[in-house]
């Protein structure tokens, strides 16, 4: 059987270095919205519809067309953002703006395109 150069062959715990991780690692519940979070935004839809909102606020029509889906579908995808905090909405007359919920998102989102363009 071939030996990964990748795993430690040696038996010694860094104490230090182990306490101050968990120390820092965030609690169960903090780390499960953060997964909930990337699944979330793990979805090429919701990838396309964060991308469009991140250049403008837009409604339902707009982003229909230029998701090329129907408002339904779209719709669907903007209710889960939203009830999730990802996304924001505003009403004007009998029009339905939305827009991302905060720069934290948009910075998300932005950082993780920078990361795969330069992969």
């Amino acid at each position: 059987m071939a030996r990964c150069e990748f795993s430690c062959d040696c038996n010694i715990i860094h104490e230090q270095t182990v306490s101050q991780v968990i120390s820092e690692m965030p609690n169960e519940i903090t780390l499960n919205r953060l997964a909930n979070l990337y699944k979330l935004i793990g979805d090429t839809t919701r990838c396309q519809i964060l991308f469009a909102l991140e250049q403008s606020e837009m409604c339902v029509c707009d982003l229909a067309n230029v998701l090329n889906m129907t408002k339904s579908a779209v719709s669907h995808q903007l209710a889960v953002l939203r009830q999730n905090e990802i996304v924001k909405c505003r009403r004007n007359g009998k029009e339905v703006y939305y827009s991302l919920k905060d720069k934290h998102i948009t910075k998300l989102f932005l950082v993780g395109l920078e990361h795969i363009k330069h992969e």
